[in-house]
């Protein structure tokens, strides 16, 4: 694990001219790198601290606290967990037995009289029946309903991936615009600085007015591109309030000091990892399964369900008092599938084409994850070095180059120009840096969401 942090220098005591020189020299040789074996620690001046609005631990969001925020209150995870839960109710309500039917009615009443008493097949009937699928369906619905709310179960993991993945590339987002910026704040100054030294020699007759135009050129430069990163900055702050469900006019304050990983991959395991524990592949197999229930469960459907009941009819007694007997009746009923080459038939056909629909997306799904994981570990690879690249060589020798021309300009033997344009490579070459820090860690959020868990050293 790394830390990045700050430390401040530069702080003498010197007279006015030379303090600026002097203080600008210090400056340009004060941005270091001091590497340990789980630190990174990068120092530039003390005017950086001071740009930095004070902040309190309470207000600042760690990326593990912008993550639990999500995880806790995102809409959209709540309404992917409220289907599965409505899914996981379906699996007893499918398995279970048709409602049965209670019936009641008057039987040969007659038209001419409605006297219940005149005739005898006049009669008061009660009775009840109940259907009784073939054998086996309902234990295949059962087991489809199942396999679904199994699926959908899933998804909600597989959704806390893609929720984890989308914080942490904004967070991270977040902290290069911070840095970006601090570090515009104080390239600023040392421009301003330059444009200093600049008027100082052009008024002793040692510069040129050219000199000092040019400074104030890519000063001007340098703010327009702070107005741009600024605006990016309150984009990216909208987006991760709505991730973690607040106002999207809330500040969020990202802290100066945050913990990354530079693990070593290997793309083979990744790939191994990703059909193990990805829960997008265990989700599209358990649909693969419901998909192959319904292909028995419409072959079922050639078999008849049956309908049993029972009734009792009470009669009224003869107009002249005598007793008549109540009958019962018992029946038993089924459905017929003559129709069954344009019904049963198709229905089965039907199935078998939605089970090679699943099939093939499962397969899709293989080959996009595979193609997905190869592509971010060569993009994280290629990122890493380049970190370690502008950290160990590049940044340190344009480091050099700016000390060396600005002490030939100070004796009046480097261009002015020269010194301008290095002193703008060093900028480039530090945001490349904060850029590629960041970048990293975006790609592997990608890689983690691809292969079902966090990333780490091993």
């Amino acid at each position: 694990m790394f830390v990045v942090n700050y430390s401040w220098l530069l702080r003498r005591v010197c007279p006015a001219w030379a303090a600026v020189t002097l203080g600008l020299a210090l400056f340009l040789s004060g941005w270091s790198l001091h590497i340990s074996t789980n630190t990174i620690r990068m120092s530039w001046g003390e005017a950086l601290a001071d740009s930095q609005p004070s902040r309190t631990d309470e207000s600042v969001l760690t990326l593990n606290l912008a993550i639990e925020h999500a995880l806790a209150g995102n809409p959209g995870l709540e309404e992917i967990k409220a289907r599965a839960e409505a899914l996981a109710a379906i699996p007893s309500q499918a398995g279970s037995m048709p409602d049965p039917t209670v019936n009641v009615g008057l039987l040969n009443v007659p038209t001419s009289n409605f006297n219940l008493h005149s005739e005898d097949m006049t009669m008061l009937e009660m009775g009840v029946s109940q259907t009784i699928p073939f054998p086996g369906k309902l234990a295949l619905r059962e087991k489809i309903a199942e396999q679904e709310a199994l699926a959908a179960a899933d998804s909600i993991d597989e959704a806390r991936l893609r929720l984890a993945r989308e914080v942490k590339q904004s967070w991270w987002r977040l902290f290069y615009y911070d840095r970006a910026l601090n570090l515009l704040d104080e390239t600023e100054r040392v421009f301003q600085q330059l444009i200093d030294i600049a008027q100082a020699k052009y008024k002793i007759g040692k510069g040129t007015q050219q000199d000092v135009l040019l400074a104030q050129l890519e000063l001007s430069k340098l703010k327009n591109e702070k107005l741009e990163l600024i605006s990016l900055r309150h984009t990216q702050n909208a987006r991760l309030n709505a991730l973690l469900d607040r106002g999207p006019e809330i500040p969020v304050r990202i802290p100066g000091e945050a913990e990354f990983k530079l693990p070593d991959i290997v793309e083979s395991n990744l790939q191994d990892k990703a059909l193990q524990i990805r829960p997008l592949f265990a989700q599209h197999q358990k649909m693969l399964d419901a998909a192959q229930t319904k292909v028995d469960l419409a072959k079922q459907d050639f078999y008849p369900d049956f309908t049993v009941g029972g009734g009792y009819a009470f009669r009224q007694n003869t107009p002249t008092g005598q007793s008549r007997s109540d009958f019962a009746s018992v029946q038993l009923s089924m459905n017929v599938p003559i129709y069954a080459n344009h019904k049963q038939a198709k229905a089965v056909d039907q199935r078998q084409s939605e089970l090679l629909q699943e099939q093939y997306s499962l397969k899709d799904e293989h080959h996009k994850i595979q193609a997905e994981i190869a592509a971010k570990a060569a993009e994280y690879q290629q990122a890493k070095e380049k970190l370690l690249l502008l950290e160990h060589e590049i940044i340190p020798q344009a480091q050099q180059t700016v000390d060396s021309l600005l002490a030939g300009y100070q004796v009046s033997q480097t261009n002015f120009t020269d010194l301008l344009r290095t002193q703008l490579s060093l900028f480039q070459y530090q945001t490349q840096y904060w850029q590629a820090l960041s970048g990293t860690q975006q790609l592997l959020a990608e890689l983690s969401a691809a292969i079902g868990e966090e990333l780490s050293h091993d």
